[in-house]
């Protein structure tokens, strides 16, 4: 065992840059993800039938087919399809962001229809613009319910960011596998790369639980106190046409 920490502090220059690319690739990831769920769900609630169709198969054929082969594609097969090829980082993060964003497409449909229907009511009622009902009436209220599935599929991304190894990336996993080559110390190679994704999928909990208590105190209610959420009704549409 002392072999290879010595060994792992030898390399720790490729382990630290083995851990920006994974903490690189999660980030980049999530954010393409992200902005393509809110596409896709919003699109998802068109009243536009092509509108819709085309969100529904995007969704459908992206949550429908592997990961794994879509990672694969885009870094084996496109290339000879187009000409062009993708570093395997922007492989892993067009991948991820397309895959997640697909899930997430789902979170921000179904958070949005969960809103009181009289949130919009009394919004019309005011007469808002769709445009503003969606921002300053439903949408703050269902980013509060998005927040704790987004976590999740967070930590999903992450735990899914060991598969760039398979394309040559020199992220987290690659690194720690070329220390336990040299070593040959399986076991605590593999409990290192445990205790990192556990210690990097906390840091991310942390930081998600404290942007849901940032968007619940700005709708004015209290950790813990989301079913008083379906209770504000036509305040919050008051409040909100108040301050357009």
């Amino acid at each position: 065992m002392s072999d290879f920490f010595s060994t792992l502090l030898d390399e720790f220059p490729q382990v630290r840059a083995g851990l920006w690319v994974t903490v690189e690739a999660t980030v980049l990831g999530s954010l393409l993800a992200l902005l393509l769920s809110f596409l896709l769900g919003l699109m998802a609630g068109s009243r536009l039938l092509p509108v819709r169709g085309v969100s529904r198969v995007v969704v459908e054929f992206f949550r429908g087919t592997s990961l794994y082969i879509q990672l694969f594609w885009l870094y084996y097969a496109m290339p000879q399809l187009t000409g062009y090829e993708l570093t395997p980082l922007v492989c892993g993060v067009v991948a991820f962001g397309l895959n997640y964003g697909a899930y997430g497409s789902e979170i921000v449909r179904g958070a949005i229809n969960s809103v009181p229907r009289a949130q919009y009511e009394a919004a019309v009622a005011l007469n808002m613009t769709p445009f503003h009902r969606m921002r300053k009436v439903i949408m703050p209220q269902a980013w509060v319910q998005m927040i704790p599935s987004f976590t999740n599929l967070l930590i999903q991304l992450l735990k899914a960011t060991p598969l760039l190894w398979l394309i040559s990336a020199a992220d987290l996993m690659t690194a720690v596998e070329h220390v336990r080559s040299l070593t040959g110390e399986t076991l605590v190679s593999y409990l290192l790369l445990l205790v990192a994704y556990f210690v990097l999928a906390y840091a991310l909990t942390l930081l998600m639980n404290l942007l849901e208590r940032t968007a619940k105190r700005r709708l004015g209610l209290h950790p813990g106190a989301g079913s008083l959420l379906k209770t504000r009704t036509a305040e919050s549409a008051a409040t909100a046409g108040g301050t357009r």
